[in-house]
């Protein structure tokens, strides 16, 4: 793990602090992603090989090259979970896809002001948008 992912998830730490807090992140997060990838995956960007390339998957790279610079193992973890996620959320209809991401920010903001009485991370440093999904996988495998 690199320096700077250590100070990342010191940070993001320091605003999840109690049970409820992370517990609605530990649903929340992934509704979000899955959600926004279900979305992405609806504008087509560009075709290769027969293949329509999203923007869902061009996310995906562009995040994974930025854990890439932060821990290796975690963003092929992250890589995989992310590609999961597309999977699974590429068939869902729009609308469910919009409910799901409104859901999923309904508990982060439950988990801040109802649990742990401060505002979201992101609020301060925009990174933690990225930090709080690979937090969630480091929890998942023991990294964090």
């Amino acid at each position: 793990m690199s320096p700077a992912l250590r100070t990342h998830f010191a940070d993001y730490a320091a605003f999840h602090g109690t049970a409820g807090n992370k517990a609605c992140h530990y649903v929340g997060i992934p509704l979000i992603v899955l959600s926004l990838l279900s979305l992405l995956a609806r504008v087509p960007l560009f075709a290769v090989g027969g293949y329509a390339v999203t923007l869902a998957e061009v996310t995906i790279v562009a995040a994974t090259a930025y854990y890439l610079t932060l821990d290796a193992l975690l963003a092929a973890v992250m890589l995989v979970a992310s590609v999961a996620l597309l999977v699974v959320g590429r068939p869902l209809p729009p609308v469910a896809a919009a409910v799901l991401f409104v859901l999923g920010w309904i508990l982060q903001f439950v988990g801040h002001y109802v649990y742990e009485k401060r505002s979201p991370a992101f609020f301060r440093n925009l990174a933690h948008l990225l930090v709080g999904p690979l937090w969630i996988v480091a929890k998942a495998v023991g990294r964090a």
